[in-house]
């Protein structure tokens, strides 16, 4: 089972967007996908219309007195399931604090999903936390959607230096991807342009558009209502991309 994360410390840069076009497109081609909202904000969940409401919240899930598999709903899409968030999950950092081994707590909990999934996707709130370094151990790959601009270069290179810090990090592999490109701002141009130095760097770059940002309108991945558009197309690439970067 493949657990891929889209996780960036900044917000705003398009892990929710990526997480469901990415987790849509997986499913589309034959591998049972599961995609966890982890994200307070609930976001993922929204936009594929489930209701934002775990029993018990999140410290129950994460304790393990409730069963993971009892939380997951069936999505509008075949092969594709989603473990929704609720606004509980701001609480998680503080019910992993009160656990043995937290970073240990995802990968614990993801498996006992081994053999039902293919692949699973997380949808990570921006923060550096005990949850998030939880990801960090379970995850097989960090998919770091990144807008080209000075400030979000500077958070990846912060992501990189606290990875480096700490051996239990080191067996995720951090893929970084531009998103939200906007080829009339010179700044975008120059920084996509001079990526060379990043050899963990995807070569597919999502351009920004209306069309993503439509997603929480009509409550779908854009690879489903609009996949002609130049969005859909370049996240067709992204998989084709991470699916070939990291082993099933």
């Amino acid at each position: 089972m493949r657990v891929l994360a889209l996780y960036n410390i900044k917000g705003g840069v398009g892990k929710t967007s990526s997480a469901a076009n990415l987790a849509y497109l997986a499913a589309r081609s034959g591998r049972r996908t599961l995609l966890w909202d982890l994200d307070p904000q609930a976001a993922a969940t929204y936009i594929f219309r489930i209701r934002a409401k775990v029993k018990g919240g999140g410290k129950r899930l994460l304790k393990g007195d409730r069963e993971i598999e009892s939380a997951i709903k069936g999505t509008d899409y075949e092969g594709l399931d989603l473990l929704p968030a609720e606004f509980s999950y701001r609480k998680m950092d503080v019910a992993l604090g009160d656990m043995k081994k937290p970073a240990r707590r995802i990968a614990w909990l993801l498996q006992t999903l081994e053999g039902e999934y293919d692949d699973v996707f997380l949808d990570c709130a921006p923060s550096i936390s005990l949850l998030s370094e939880s990801v960090f151990v379970a995850s097989d790959a960090l998919l770091v959607p990144t807008i080209p601009t000075t400030l979000s270069l500077r958070m990846l290179g912060r992501l990189d230096r606290h990875l480096a810090k700490h051996r239990r990090f080191r067996r995720v592999e951090v893929l970084p991807f531009f998103c939200m490109v906007d080829c009339r701002k010179k700044l975008h141009r120059e920084i996509t342009a001079d990526s060379g130095s990043r050899q963990d760097l995807l070569a597919t770059t999502i351009p920004y558009s209306s069309l993503v940002e439509k997603m929480a309108v009509r409550r779908a991945p854009v690879n489903s209502y609009a996949g002609w558009s130049a969005p859909a197309q370049a996240y067709e690439r992204l998989w084709a991309e991470i699916d070939r970067r990291v082993p099933a």
